[in-house]
């Protein structure tokens, strides 16, 4: 008679590893759901009232016993200077949801990631993550950014980025930059005025658009005609309709 063999009786340890485990992917989706209920909180707070400021100006501040930032509406930016930052930064803001396709395929087969990050991503880098990189950060960076192109119009997201981006240590913001470099108000800025302060990104603190190199005054100029191709072509409409 043949028979067949006796399971092994379940060990207290073994069978403690079961709740255990289950308990541990309960907390693990509890933590997940809030801390997606957390950004997803901040992103519909932040379509409506200002940033209070993010992780790296206040490293600055620290760092420097201070920073200039004065935060002004859409309304109170000389059109010109949205037209010079789209052009420099991101001639596509228009066109796409947060991410640029093609500017990320040329980046990838040129073996760098210059000229990859959107305006949109730079948003969602300044106001809800840190700098530096890094996998944790670009992964984080990669789910944010369609949240905010749902939520936020074109507009908000451009006037979100001309309030936190720097233009020269510790200047944080188109307001502090005009009065900084300029000495005039953010809505006072003429075209070559705005065109100098987004020449100065991506490295505001190598660059000076009061004090400009032959590399600023070059790239000034690139701005200036790419600013004005973009508001003949329709690529300004989505945050200054022709008309």
């Amino acid at each position: 008679m043949v028979t067949s063999p006796r399971k092994k009786p379940k060990t207290a340890a073994a069978s403690a590893i079961l709740p255990s485990r289950r308990r541990l992917l309960r907390w693990a989706a509890r933590i997940g759901l809030g801390v997606v209920g957390f950004y997803a909180g901040l992103i519909v707070l932040f379509a409506m009232i200002p940033p209070p400021g993010n992780l790296y100006q206040w490293s600055e501040s620290w760092r420097l016993g201070g920073v200039e930032r004065d935060w002004v509406p859409w309304d109170d930016i000389a059109p010109a200077m949205a037209r010079s930052v789209v052009a420099a930064e991101d001639a596509n803001f228009c066109l796409h949801w947060g991410f640029d396709i093609a500017a990320i395929r040329e980046a990838v087969e040129a073996g760098s990631n210059r000229g990859a990050s959107t305006i949109s991503q730079q948003v969602v880098k300044n106001v809800f993550l840190w700098h530096g990189r890094s996998y944790v950060r670009k992964a984080a960076e990669a789910v944010l950014t369609p949240g905010v192109e749902l939520v936020w119009s074109k507009r908000r997201v451009l006037e979100v980025y001309l309030n936190v981006a720097e233009f020269d240590e510790g200047v944080f913001g188109v307001q502090a930059a005009a009065q900084h470099h300029f000495g005039v108000d953010a809505g006072d800025l003429s075209a070559t005025q705005a065109a100098r302060l987004a020449a100065v990104l991506p490295d505001p603190k190598g660059r000076s658009a009061s004090n400009p190199s032959d590399f600023v005054r070059k790239r000034t100029r690139a701005i200036l005609s790419g600013a004005e191709t973009i508001a003949a072509d329709g690529r300004a409409d989505c945050f200054q309709p022709a008309g």
